[in-house]
């Protein structure tokens, strides 16, 4: 496996990756990207200048997983948007590899920080179906994983749950946002 950048003369591979976005998506996000038209326009978004857009691929340039990264806060924070890992290939690292070649790339712009938002529409965390008001951060504190939440995963990475948007995607529906430094040592 290599990671490159996902050009936009790469017809196959932005074909792969909106592809990877519908059917990565569909089981517990499913109105992230619902059909391939538009996971075809968030592809093309990605090829802006104030975007990374990476691709994990095999030797015979298949699409494992993509990655993207969007420069906010004059370039010192950059969002994670969006990761999406081939079905068959998740649990071989490629995610991981995935986030930290993201980690490098934005760390050359000079950026500090890494975002991301990780929505839970589907009951998947205790966050889910509970009103989190007044007490968020104490709701946060006591987070479960109830049904495979990739913020676990992303925990795994480095990354820190540093707040929560509840009810973002309807009542009981939080958005779980977590951060990254990418400094060197800390």
């Amino acid at each position: 496996m290599q990671i490159i950048d996902l050009c936009p003369d790469n017809l196959e591979a932005i074909q792969q990756a909106a592809t990877l976005l519908v059917e990565g998506f569909k089981e517990h996000w499913s109105t992230a990207w619902s059909d391939l038209d538009s996971a075809l326009a968030e592809v093309q978004e990605s090829f802006s200048t104030d975007r990374i857009s990476r691709i994990a691929v095999d030797e015979a340039g298949v699409v494992l997983g993509w990655i993207g990264g969007i420069k906010q806060y004059d370039g010192n924070v950059w969002e994670l948007h969006p990761l999406v890992v081939r079905a068959e290939c998740r649990g071989r690292g490629i995610g991981k590899a995935l986030v930290a070649d993201l980690e490098e790339r934005v760390r050359e712009r000079g950026g500090f920080t890494i975002w991301l938002g990780t929505d839970d529409e589907d009951n998947m965390t205790s966050l889910s179906g509970v009103n989190l008001y007044p007490n968020v951060f104490e709701h946060i504190a006591r987070i479960k994983n109830l049904r495979s939440h990739p913020y676990e995963f992303y925990q795994k990475c480095g990354f820190v749950i540093v707040g929560v948007i509840p009810d973002a995607n309807g009542l009981g529906k939080p958005d779980i946002y977590m951060a990254k430094s990418v400094r060197g040592n800390q």
